[in-house]
């Protein structure tokens, strides 16, 4: 994996590059405050694009869009393990025949567009180039100059209509209420009220109010000029978890004051974020350490019930602080899940060795994860 520092617009050459390359993998994309965007290529084409602050309510919001009549809880995790749970939901989707092909490329085709544009606005970013043979069923094929056309085109409207500096993904929010109301009729301060709640970004909004973001975010600037409205961070949806296997039921998630404390060591962002979600909605506590060097006095400190350790990261690895985790007696019986994109079994012979209790595969799977901790740490609650 090659690292390079890049300015945004050169993220377009890099596309290109990649498309004459034929390049198949992951084009990873981090900028300054550790947001990662991560765009699935197949032979230089985007197969599918996720990542940044929002990839839960990114998906949601084009889904219910172009699939206004799917039920989400109908959609199941499909077999396509390599690649994002968005993608697998949407080909579970067209192999239930709930979802068109038609639709999935429009559905796709928007969220790509939405990553790239918020990568160009994210600045100086880095680049990461993972070669990775994506053993995916194909919905798309998206050519990557098409995208960098259509989003190009986003920005010029976008600064034409002097709002290229606010953040789509941020929520409007009436911070003046009175004199908010002495300017409008009671009518429109009825209708801005229940909009904007700070619940929705300009983009949820804007398919909401089925207008696109450009309208919706200039027919508010002239009173987030004024400061009678501001833009607040909101936080991302809770991504659908996988269902229970059936052979193994899931246990009553613990009380808060019982719950397990779970740690995830990553350098990603999005890896943290991820297990979050899927371990906090399940009743577990959770603690994510991205710093490598501080992981051990972190985890010596919260001595956390059980460990999902990263295998690749920058300054050490994996294997070295599962071994050196081994030699503090406190965590000699502590679980500790080896995670890494590359399963093979020279590196499970090598996660045994240093006493690793288990090896999961990225990306991560809901079922998956919830049935790892839930059977390690049952395994491990008396010697605890």
């Amino acid at each position: 994996m090659i690292a390079e520092s890049v300015a945004n617009t050169n993220v377009y050459h890099k596309f290109s590059a990649l498309k004459q390359e034929r390049f198949s993998g992951k084009l990873l994309i981090k900028d300054s405050l550790g947001h990662e965007w991560v765009f699935y290529l197949f032979l230089g084409r985007i197969l599918y694009a996720t990542g940044g602050m929002q990839p839960v309510r990114r998906w949601r919001r084009n889904l219910t869009f172009f699939c206004p009549q799917i039920e989400l809880n109908q959609l199941k995790m499909s077999s396509a393990s390599n690649i994002s749970w968005e993608y697998q939901l949407l080909y579970s989707g067209v192999e239930q025949q709930q979802i068109s092909r038609e639709q999935v490329a429009k559905i796709i085709g928007a969220i790509a567009a939405e990553v790239l544009f918020d990568v160009i606005q994210a600045g100086e970013v880095t680049i990461d180039v993972k070669q990775e043979n994506l053993s995916v069923p194909q919905l798309v094929l998206l050519d990557p100059e098409q995208v960098l056309a259509e989003v190009q085109q986003v920005g010029q409207n976008w600064q034409k209509a002097n709002i290229i500096h606010l953040f789509p993904n941020r929520a409007p929010v009436i911070k003046q209420p009175e004199q908010l109301q002495q300017q409008v009729s009671p009518a429109v301060y009825q209708n801005l009220a229940k909009l904007l709640d700070g619940q929705r970004s300009l983009r949820d909004l804007a398919v909401v109010m089925k207008r696109n973001a450009p309208e919706v975010i200039s027919s508010l600037l002239p009173y987030i000029q004024s400061g009678l409205v501001e833009l607040i961070e909101i936080a991302d949806l809770a991504a659908p978890a996988a269902p229970a296997s059936p052979a193994s039921p899931a246990t009553p998630p613990p009380s808060a004051a019982q719950a397990p404390l779970v740690a995830c060591v990553d350098d990603s962002p999005l890896v943290c974020q991820s297990l979050e979600k899927i371990l906090t909605t399940a009743g577990y506590q959770f603690l994510a350490v991205q710093d490598s060097l501080r992981a051990i006095a972190t985890l010596l400190t919260r001595k956390p019930d059980l460990i999902f350790l990263d295998l690749v990261m920058p300054n050490t690895n994996g294997y070295e602080i599962c071994g050196q985790l081994r030699k503090v007696s406190s965590f000699r019986n502590t679980p500790i899940i080896i995670l890494t994109g590359n399963d093979g079994i020279i590196d499970r012979v090598r996660a045994k060795m240093v006493g690793a209790s288990d090896f999961l595969s990225k990306p991560i799977n809901a079922e998956t994860v919830l049935e790892v901790a839930r059977q390690h740490l049952t395994q491990s609650s008396p010697m605890q």
